[in-house]
């Protein structure tokens, strides 16, 4: 089993230590083939705190300094200065504190990291489609204003995550983004089955930049799409698996 990781970066991010990591390397097998850094999981726990260290080591920590939150699809968002000691259920985070490594779990959702470099505030957010519709990136700006950053000169990169080509959704659940705001039906097309084809880093770019953030973008890649590279919920649903593997993004100070 290889053991060299790989992990994606966003020049707009440039000056910031981070990583959208791929499944590539790391120490897990079967399903979860790779770097499976999700407790979550039912992988080998041995395998998935030996892919967690590698991270941490990858990007200059020791594991004991990596952030990360028991996520549930919301729109909470914590502030950190230490690591956490205990299990918070929440789906954002965000610091000011240096050497602090903040972690984002996923598989088809979408990893958002945030910089302010100027005023020295970081956030990393797990943003679905139901948290992103109840406003968790909204809620992460927020909360990094609280800690001294600026709207305008904060960067938010959307990492891989599932691409509208491969997110078939129902009527009903287009109708959540309709009853919303009419405009949201740009961000649906027609798929070939008669369903709608949802485009979700498209919304969340766009809720983003009404926001009023300094920058927006997405790194555009499809988890879907190269299972080589990425795990997926949805292609391991339409697979018959028993379970997925979870991929990390990190963003440090």
């Amino acid at each position: 089993m290889p053991t060299t990781l790989e992990f994606l970066t966003a020049p707009a991010l440039s000056g910031t230590r981070h990583g959208f990591f791929t499944r590539k390397g790391g120490a897990s097998s079967g399903v979860f083939s790779g770097l499976n850094c999700g407790h979550g999981s039912s992988d080998q726990t041995e395998a998935v705190a030996l892919n967690r260290s590698r991270v941490a080591d990858a990007m200059g920590v020791a594991p004991a300094a990596m952030v990360g939150v028991w996520q549930v699809h919301s729109a909470d968002v914590v502030a950190v200065d230490a690591p956490l000691t205990e299990k918070v259920e929440a789906d954002g985070i965000v610091t000011a504190t240096p050497g602090l490594l903040l972690t984002v779990l996923t598989a088809d959702c979408q990893p958002v990291l945030f910089a302010d470099r100027q005023a020295g505030v970081i956030g990393a957010t797990h943003a679905g489609w139901r948290g992103s519709l109840e406003g968790i990136l909204e809620e992460t700006l927020a909360a990094m204003e609280r800690l001294g950053a600026k709207r305008a000169n904060i960067t938010a990169v959307i990492g891989p995550c599932i691409s509208q080509r491969a997110y078939e959704v129902g009527h009903d659940f287009m109708e959540n983004f309709l009853v919303e705001d009419a405009e949201n039906a740009r961000f649906f097309a027609g798929g070939p089955q008669g369903k709608p084809m949802f485009d979700l880093p498209a919304y969340s770019l766009a809720r983003l930049r009404a926001a009023g953030v300094g920058s927006a973008e997405w790194i555009g890649r499809c988890t879907y799409s190269e299972p080589d590279r990425f795990y997926s919920y949805r292609r391991t649903t339409h697979a018959g698996e028993a379970d997925y593997g979870r991929l990390i993004s990190t963003i440090r100070l």
